[in-house]
């Protein structure tokens, strides 16, 4: 049977599109592989936010050589960020390349796909590759018995607001907003598939404009709330710029909505935000806190922080750090300024680089402080999360995620199979030890939907003496 592999780097965009790739190779009668070694087609979705997302992609292309020179037979396609922005080049660098597609070309890839699959009819993986050392990688849409329970759903591509730092605006595109219609009929199906839990995804999420009726981004997500069946309902990635008042009140109104926003600041100073061509300042932003803390006061809230933007002085950087360490931010992704050609800032004077690790190895740590402060208030309390599957550290263990998105690690319940937490996957947890990366504690209790009492577990023998010590 046909077979395909497919390797994401990036954003959640990223991994929706890969979703799509997966499902029109499902349709088109495709397995999907967990191991390039044993895909009849691999697919390298790729990433150019930063540089070293596009040298791994490049390295990567390099490593399925190997495979493609062993068998002559497989097609190694790549598409995503990088596959738009090199997409007259990338053949030339990589020849052993079967195709290259744009991220407004995955219809193609699809269609591609399905003219692909009779070559594989009768065809045997050659015996040359199993000479081939092993190639590692992270093999994405590999269904799982816990796949269903979350659902990526696109909303919106593209930006149009060209920061000087991103490469999104010339890789993407500008504004796309899917109808209304359509994304409620792709919500009611994933929901009918089996999802727990939904997320909106866009570029610029919350810039999302209905084309027909110009509903905003609160107007979706409360239509989308309304749809039977709807547990548990999020979204990736918003823009500041376009929170509005109506909309943050349109979110305090919907009782699915998981209690967590992303923010992304980018920088504490004004001066950096205008060279950054942010269309906010930090006053701006503030009053969207604000707005949120008023309208719902439990949400945790999120950012993306950028150090070492070309002109940024220490007084610049001591504002963003100021900003962190007042403990706005549960958590943040935090990165050292990355060149990215076609940008404006690539053409700039850069901050040395010394200077630039210095200041951000000061961030992590404030931002760490942060978030460890963040997940200590939740030791001794129980939350509900949503299971993930096994850890990929402990088998004994798993991981699930609670609703402002703390991973969690817990031993499994003596009651554990994969068939009973896949069609119960809510845990009640109660936390027993906070770590940066989240906290540990112990299940109490499971529930098929999110609004069960949940089921009392078997609690493990070990968890029972380790708590009477």
């Amino acid at each position: 049977m046909a077979s395909i592999y497919i390797e994401t780097f990036g954003c959640q965009m990223n991994e929706a599109d890969s979703q799509y790739i997966a499902d029109r190779a499902a349709a088109a009668g495709y397995t999907v592989a967990a191991a390039a070694e044993e895909a009849n087609v691999i697919v390298l979705n790729t990433c150019t936010v930063r540089d070293n997302a596009e040298r791994r992609a490049y390295g990567r292309m390099g490593h399925f050589k190997a495979l493609k020179d062993a068998d002559p037979q497989l097609r190694v396609i790549v598409t995503g960020c990088l596959a738009e922005q090199d997409r007259n080049t990338m053949q030339a660098k990589v020849p052993h390349l079967d195709g290259v597609f744009g991220t407004s070309e995955l219809v193609q890839l699809g269609d591609t796909l399905v003219t692909w699959r009779p070559d594989f009819e009768e065809t045997e993986l050659s015996e040359e590759r199993a000479l081939v050392m092993p190639l590692g990688g992270s093999a994405d849409c590999v269904t799982d018995a816990y796949t269903h329970l979350r659902a990526f759903v696109t909303v919106q591509r593209g930006c149009s607001y060209y920061c000087t730092f991103c490469i999104v605006p010339h890789v993407r595109g500008r504004f796309d907003h899917r109808p209304m219609p359509v994304i409620l009929d792709e919500v009611r199906a994933r929901i009918a598939e089996g999802a727990r839990e939904v997320m909106l995804v866009g570029q610029t999420v919350n810039a999302y404009r209905d084309p027909a009726t110009n509903a905003d981004f609160g107007d979706l997500c409360r239509a989308v709330a309304a749809l039977p069946g709807l547990e548990r309902l999020t979204f990736i990635s918003p823009h500041p710029k376009d929170f509005t008042e109506k909309i943050v009140a349109d979110l305090a109104h919907i009782p699915q909505l998981n209690p967590r926003v992303h923010l992304p600041l980018q920088s504490g100073s004004d001066a950096m935000l205008r060279r950054m061509n942010r269309k906010y300042d930090m006053a701006k932003f503030r009053s969207i806190v604000d707005s949120f803390r008023r309208y719902l006061p439990d949400w945790a809230i999120t950012t993306d922080i950028i150090v070492g933007f070309p002109g940024e002085t220490d007084d610049d950087f001591e504002a963003t750090l100021d900003y962190v360490k007042a403990g706005i931010f549960a958590n943040a992704y935090s990165f050292i300024y990355s060149i990215r050609r076609g940008t404006p800032a690539a053409n700039w004077e850069q901050v040395p680089r010394d200077v630039a690790h210095a200041r951000f190895e000061r961030l992590y740590a404030a931002q760490n402080d942060a978030t460890i402060a963040y997940h200590t208030r939740k030791v001794g309390s129980t939350v509900r999360a949503l299971i993930h599957g096994e850890s990929k550290k402990d088998a004994a263990k798993l991981a699930a995620k609670t609703l402002d998105n703390v991973t969690l690690i817990v031993p499994k319940p003596d009651d554990y199979s994969t068939e009973r937490y896949a069609s119960e996957p809510w845990l009640d947890v109660e936390i027993s030890e906070a770590h940066v990366w989240g906290c540990t504690g112990t299940v109490l209790r499971r529930a098929s939907r999110f609004d069960d009492p949940g089921t009392p577990v078997r609690r493990p023998v070990l968890s029972l003496l380790t708590a009477a010590r």
